[in-house]
């Protein structure tokens, strides 16, 4: 008896692996086939926060890295100070002024500011301002510029002192110094240490003005509680100044009076209004 062969079943397995297919666009897909995930702007947003993160972070490191690197380069010996030119010391030595502004112990020259040093130099009272200038990798140029002494003056121990134009006491000076001596009026001025601050100033910034016609004539300068001030001539005779505004006018009259009028020793004329002169006698 003859039988058939059976049919393999390896046939049917294969013909049953199928692939999936998509379906067409606008048709459907049918029952039991499979489709592909498509991304939506909502999974696509937390991986553009993602790349974002990334790449700040990466700017971050690198920014951090070369400020780091640098720092620490400009901080080697190779760019601390090595040399220091300096100018300008008259009343000061050089050791001084190194100690003082510390480039004598090689500082770096990232750190180095002319306020700093300017501050530190302020000890000095000759010293008005100065001057940085860095010269990359290790050098420096350092220009002190000193104020001048307008005047004289006595410290309440009776020594004689410089005065710059501002009143600031400068040091010692010798007796016989070429200056006219500042002086305070007795009346209204209480006896401090150094009476030529403030309102009292006002005799340091007339004697800085004083013309050359007659600066030479003028032995003080001397000044009151309220800022008048009043010159002291070797002739003797006194010109009250009053303020010292309108100097310019004031000291013409001055000039004036001096070479055309006859004064009597003792004589006070006042140019408080420079165009009508006034005199009191002794």
């Amino acid at each position: 008896m003859s039988r058939r062969p059976r049919a393999s079943t390896q046939g049917r397995v294969r013909r049953r692996e199928t692939h999936a297919v998509a379906p067409k666009v606008g048709r459907a897909p049918r029952e039991g086939a499979v489709t592909t995930a498509t991304a939506t702007p909502a999974t696509r947003r937390p991986r553009r926060w993602l790349t974002l993160t990334k790449v700040v972070l990466g700017v971050v490191l690198t920014v951090s890295t070369f400020y780091v690197g640098t720092q620490w380069l400009l901080h080697q010996s190779y760019f601390r100070v090595q040399h220091v030119h300096l100018t300008g010391e008259v009343h000061e030595t050089s050791a001084q002024i190194l100690s003082t502004t510390h480039l004598d112990v090689h500082p770096t020259m990232v750190g180095l500011n002319a306020g700093v040093l300017q501050r530190e130099l302020a000890v000095y009272p000759w010293i008005g301002s100065i001057s940085l200038v860095k010269r990359w990798p290790n050098s420096v140029d350092l220009s002190l510029h000193e104020v001048a002494a307008v005047a004289v003056a006595f410290d309440a121990r009776h020594t004689l002192q410089y005065v710059s134009a501002t009143g600031r006491d400068l040091g010692p000076a010798p007796l016989n110094a070429n200056l006219p001596t500042l002086a305070t009026a007795t009346k209204g001025v209480a006896p401090v240490a150094w009476p030529y601050q403030g309102i009292e100033s006002a005799a340091a910034l007339v004697a800085s003005q004083l013309p050359a016609a007659f600066a030479a004539q003028v032995s003080q300068v001397l000044v009151d509680a309220q800022g008048n001030v009043t010159l002291q001539l070797t002739t003797p005779i006194k010109f009250y100044l009053g303020p010292a505004t309108n100097l310019h006018d004031k000291f013409v009259a001055v000039a004036s009076a001096i070479r055309h009028a006859t004064f009597a020793a003792g004589d006070v004329v006042d140019v408080t209004t420079p165009t009508e002169l006034s005199v009191t006698g002794p």
